[in-house]
């Protein structure tokens, strides 16, 4: 507990501090612009034990993303493309859902609304067929969308075997009920689904575990098209540039407790969610203190990151001062985007990534227990490695099945602008893969693949196993553009995958439970069932493993959010394990 007060102190003291904004423009503040206040080398590259090949040419996936940009340089333009990884008709292939924009005139007239209706601005539905490639199967499934779309949430709510999709939008967000027979059906209004404002990611997780998933939903900044037609950057032609989000009031996450009968009740207010405003983006779901009860993190822009503590009574407490994750090592904002969770050093607590803009490295948080963080950004490599890019999407995987988390990342700037008033920062970047070295990271990127000499508009970015041959391959959804789809070329090392199935206590995935698995070796990896995290996105619900050179596994523990815990003892390695809650 002293230590826990000591760090609210320290970091107390650092919130009053001053802290660096960026130079009024004409009408409202811009993103900086200006040059790095710490150094710009760039961290060495490393060789890489894994490459990844990028196989959207043949993929089949013809998708675009259709941000309909203006010259109002209205703020979604710059902020959408979201992408879910679901197996939506369970025939044991992963599919891919992109979520898109709507057209925008320009300028929008008041009271106007984006219009979704030109197939081109339709969100899309894949399908993997047998062969690994996909086909569309969006107007056969019924999720053409309805207006300007951003994340992905999946999750079987109603435990009928058949994932869920829910679309949040600027302006509400609509619940997608799986049939079964590989259509969806628009169940929000029936199920007491209301959302509001500009909804950004959201995620399912049974917080009171009563065995029946939950949803959170993560809103923006109070905006509107006559709010935002500010004049941001140069008012020179070809300099205006997109708002920074101070320009503009937080606003607060929403929860809906799904009930008995399988409605949703919003409980957002007497939760605690809505303590706390922000900035939101990203979410991610893990049990930070170690009490069985499932946490919430979200990374906001340019406001406080919130730590939400489960209590275990229905209600959350901000708990990011405290625990020292609300801000930088400086007391400062950054710009949170994408947020991720793993134990990445193998001691058995949940650390913490964010993503973040250029010349803010991106936060690495480590955590110490009892709700403590300490900020190794430095320490690990991670700031060297990151000052010059803009990070998005953003996950913990173990690329080369060695046992240790690496960390893959999404980039580009989110000014178009950026190389017109910055000649060290470019707009469009280059995917990072960051591995884990056990004594800090090293930067692989440029030994892992030639997509990661390409640049990209990246915005959200999706990982899971898309040919079910145990490595992690990745999709990265691009703002108005093609989605870049990698194929993970895998290592001799070997690994474990497991697909949970809760019981009628703990949810449908096992979304929540806490998972130790114990190689032949004595190492022991911990991981927390979620396949949220990221920016805007759903993952690979399914938990793969890597296992380094260990030739077996001796035991698999599995503690479920109902109270039971069931160990296999000695399983079958270099597969998947379908595993059934006893």
């Amino acid at each position: 507990m002293l230590g826990r007060l000591l760090k609210f102190l320290f970091f107390f003291a650092l919130c009053l501090a001053p802290f660096a904004i960026d130079a009024q423009t004409p009408t409202g503040k811009s993103y900086s612009s200006n040059k790095p206040e710490r150094p710009t080398t760039t961290a060495p590259q490393f060789p890489s034990p894994v490459t990844f090949t990028n196989i959207s040419n043949q993929s089949g996936i013809n998708f675009k993303h259709e941000a309909s940009p203006t010259t109002q340089k209205y703020l979604p333009e710059t902020m959408g493309a979201g992408v879910g990884l679901l197996d939506y008709d369970n025939d044991g292939r992963l599919d891919v859902f992109f979520t898109n924009g709507a057209q925008l005139l320009d300028p929008m007239p008041k009271g106007k609304m984006p219009d979704k209706s030109n197939p081109k601005f339709w969100n899309r539905l894949y399908r993997q067929k047998a062969d690994g490639s996909f086909e569309d199967q969006t107007e056969k499934a019924g999720v053409k969308g309805t207006g300007y779309g951003f994340g992905v949430a999946v999750g079987d709510y109603d435990k009928d075997g058949f994932a869920d999709l829910f679309v949040t939008n600027y302006g509400g967000a609509v619940f997608y009920r799986n049939n079964g027979n590989g259509t969806f059906t628009d169940a929000g209004a029936k199920l007491g689904i209301n959302v509001d404002g500009w909804a950004t990611s959201a995620g399912f997780f049974d917080y009171d575990r009563d065995g029946r998933l939950d949803l959170l939903v993560t809103r923006y900044v109070v905006w509107d098209f006559e709010k935002g037609a500010l004049v941001c950057g140069d008012a020179r032609p070809g300099y205006h540039a997109y708002c920074h989000p101070d320009n503009f009031k937080g606003s607060t996450a929403l929860l809906f407790h799904q009930k008995s009968d399988g409605t949703f009740e919003d409980v957002s207010e007497k939760s605690g969610i809505m303590q706390t405003k922000g900035k939101s983006l990203g979410v991610a779901f893990a049990d930070f203190d170690d009490d069985g009860w499932t946490d919430v993190f979200i990374a906001n822009d340019n406001s406080e990151q919130q730590l939400l503590r489960n209590l275990g009574n229905g209600r959350f407490e901000d708990s990011a001062l405290a625990a020292g994750v609300a801000f930088d090592d400086k007391g400062k904002y950054f710009s949170g985007m994408g947020v991720d969770t793993a134990d990445y050093d193998g001691d058995g607590r949940q650390d913490v990534f964010i993503t973040a803009l250029s010349n803010e490295t991106y936060p690495l948080y480590r955590n110490t227990g009892e709700l403590i963080f300490d900020y190794v950004t430095q320490s690990s490599g991670v700031a060297q490695i990151t000052i010059l890019g803009a990070g998005w999407g953003v996950k913990w995987i173990d690329a080369d099945n060695d046992g240790r988390r690496d960390l893959f990342v999404a980039q580009s700037h989110v000014l178009d602008t950026i190389e017109k008033t910055n000649s060290l920062l470019k707009y469009k970047q280059s995917p990072l893969l960051m591995r884990n070295t056990e004594k800090g990271f090293q930067n692989i990127s440029l030994a892992a693949g030639d997509v990661f000499k390409t640049d990209f508009a990246a915005r959200g970015m999706a990982a899971g196993d898309f040919d079910n041959d145990g490595d992690t391959d990745v999709v990265i959804s691009q703002i108005n553009g093609a989605p870049v789809v990698l194929r993970n070329n895998g290592t001799k090392n070997h690994w474990l995958g497991l697909d949970l199935r809760g019981g009628a206590k703990s949810a449908a995935n096992g979304e929540g439970a806490r998972i130790i698995v114990t190689d032949a070796n004595g190492r022991k990896q911990f991981f927390d069932a979620s396949n949220s995290g990221s920016y805007l996105a759903a993952n690979d619900a399914r938990i793969l493993v890597g296992l380094g050179n260990a030739a077996s596994v001796r035991q698999i523990e599995i503690r479920w959010t109902s109270g039971k815990s069931q160990t296999l003892v000695n399983p079958a390695i270099d597969r998947y394990h379908l595993i059934n809650e006893k």
